[in-house]
C-alpha cells in the first residue's frame, strides 16, 4: 500500500519500496484501486467517514497476503485505529484480520524475512527521527537496525530523540503555531548533532521537518529510511539506478 503521500508527493519513496523488497526476493502486487488508510477522518472525529473509506481498502486488499506500509502512521491506523473505529461494527473480524497481516516496511524486513544487516554502501552521517506512531512498535528500532549496518553509513544521535516533530496530520493545520514551534524544537536538537541528511519512516515527518528547515534558511536534506537501503545497493552495485530515482528526491 503506497499510502496518499508517496501517490501525492513521494512517489520515489514507493519506487523504493518496490525495488526493496524485489531485491529481497518478493512478489509485489499493487492494488490500482486504493485510496487512503482513513485516518485522517478518523483523526478529525469523523468516524463514519474513516469507515467508508477502511471498507474500501478491505475490498482493494482483500486476501491473505501481507500488506507493506513505507509508513509508520498509516500503519498504526490499519492496526490500531481501524480497530477502535469498527469496534461495535459487523465488519470487526475483517478489520482483524487485515490488521493481523499489516506490516510497517522496516518491521517487515526484519521481523517477518529475519534480515538484520543491509548490504551496500551509503557514505554519509544521518539522523533517524522516530515518528509518535513507531512507538511502542518494532517499526523504529527495526529501521535503526538496518540503517546502523550499512557500510559508511554514521548514524548519528541526538537530543529529545522520542518527541513529536509537531506535524500530527491535521494538528499542524489546527494548530499551526504549536505545530511550527515544536518543529523547530526539534529541528535544534538535530542540527546540534550537525547530521548530512535527516531520515525517517514517516514522509509526512520529513515533510513537515524539511519544510521548516528550508524556511528558516536553513535547509536540511531528507530521505525516507528505504530511499536510503534502495540507495545503498544501487551505490554498491546490487541494483541497477532507476532513471526515476533522482526525480523522485526530497
Amino acid at each position: 500500500m503506497a499510502t496518499c503521500l508517496c501517490d501525492a508527493f513521494y512517489d520515489d519513496v514507493a519506487v523504493a519500496t518496490v525495488q526493496v523488497l524485489e531485491y529481497l526476493g518478493c512478489e509485489i502486487i499493487f492494488p490500482d484501486g486504493q485510496t487512503c488508510c482513513g485516518q485522517p477522518a478518523f483523526n478529525a472525529g469523523d468516524w463514519p467517514a474513516s469507515r467508508k473509506v477502511v471498507r474500501h481498502t478491505l475490498e482493494v486488499f482483500a486476501g491473505t497476503d501481507p500488506v507493506i506500509l513505507p509508513s509508520g502512521s498509516c500503519t498504526a491506523m490499519l492496526r490500531h485505529g481501524n480497530l477502535l473505529a469498527f469496534e461495535k461494527e459487523p465488519d470487526l473480524p475483517a478489520v482483524e484480520a487485515l490488521s493481523a497481516r499489516t506490516w510497517e516496511l522496516a518491521d517487515y524486513i526484519v521481523h517477518a524475512l529475519k534480515i538484520e544487516r543491509w548490504p551496500g554502501k551509503f557514505e554519509s552521517s544521518v539522523a533517524f527521527h522516530r515518528s509518535c506512531h513507531s512507538r511502542g512498535t518494532g517499526s523504529a528500532d527495526a529501521a535503526v537496525r538496518l540503517l546502523s549496518s550499512i557500510e559508511g553509513l554514521n548514524l548519528v544521535t541526538f537530543g529529545e530523540g522520542e518527541q513529536c516533530c509537531g506535524f500530527g496530520g491535521t494538528f499542524s493545520v489546527a494548530f499551526p503555531h504549536i505545530s511550527g514551534a515544536m518543529g523547530r524544537l526539534k529541528l535544534e536538537h538535530v542540527n546540534a548533532a550537525a547530521p548530512r541528511l535527516l531520515t525517517s519512516g514517516d514522509s509526512s515527518c520529513l515533510m513537515h521537518l524539511g519544510g521548516l528547515a528550508a524556511k528558516s534558511g536553513a535547509p536540511l536534506p531528507t530521505l525516507h529510511f528505504v530511499q536510503i537501503l534502495r540507495d545503498a545497493l544501487v551505490n554498491g552495485g546490487l541494483i541497477p539506478r532507476d532513471s526515476r530515482q533522482e526525480a523522485g528526491r526530497s
